[in-house]
């Protein structure tokens, strides 16, 4: 019997499923790594690249540092001008080229619209408003720059109409930058102006505020 046992022998028993050998750790991270496999949340689960995606923290410190110089200048500037040239002759600068002369201006940048004065400050206050709640999705230097400058050179102009006479929300500006061939404007002008160029510049470059940009 045992003789049998021996010339017959015992059959192979298959390894079960759950006998199969494990793969090493290197081989795991290679399958992770592999070309086509994305986390859920990587650019291949929204449909971003890593360049479209706003990148870093919001601009708020750049937005506001550029705003508050923007309004000291121009602060600083027309009080000195309403201290020293306002009732006096111009002073040339570059001879007839450029003067500071003071004037004091009811209506909008450059002297246009003087009889809006109260719309004037309106839409002044509501551009205010706007660059405040767009702040909180700012991610881009250059926008927090021109943004920035316009904020500065509103709150210039709104202190203006404001606080200088004849009254609240009907204060005339003070002017007094006057090139040749050209009407008269202030720091705050020239600010809200550099800060417009800037945001046409930016979008057609395709930057975006949140720091994203399209190809459109």
């Amino acid at each position: 019997m045992a003789e049998a046992e021996r010339i017959i022998g015992t059959p192979d028993i298959p390894e079960s499923a759950g006998d199969a050998p494990e793969q090493s750790p290197e081989e795991e991270t290679s399958a992770v790594d592999a070309p086509g496999a994305h986390s859920a949340d990587g650019p291949a689960a929204d449909g971003e690249s890593p360049e479209e995606r706003p990148r870093g923290k919001r601009r708020l410190t750049v937005l506001f540092v550029v705003a508050v110089l923007a309004y000291l200048l121009d602060l600083v500037s027309k009080t000195i001008v309403v201290a020293k040239l306002e009732h006096h002759a111009p002073v040339k600068v570059i001879g007839d080229l450029l003067q500071f002369d003071a004037i004091r201006n009811a209506g909008a940048a450059f002297g246009l619209g003087s009889a809006y004065t109260v719309i004037f400050t309106i839409v002044a206050a509501s551009v205010i408003v706007v660059i405040v709640r767009l702040a909180r999705k700012l991610y881009s230097a250059p926008w927090a720059v021109a943004l920035g400058l316009l904020l500065g050179g509103a709150l210039g102009n709104l202190t203006d109409r404001i606080f200088r006479s004849p009254g609240v929300f009907q204060g005339e500006v003070v002017d007094f930058i006057r090139p040749a061939h050209f009407a008269v404007f202030n720091l705050a002008d020239s600010a809200i102006v550099c800060g417009g160029i800037l945001i046409v510049l930016l979008s057609f470059k395709g930057l975006d505020p949140d720091g994203t940009v399209h190809k459109d």
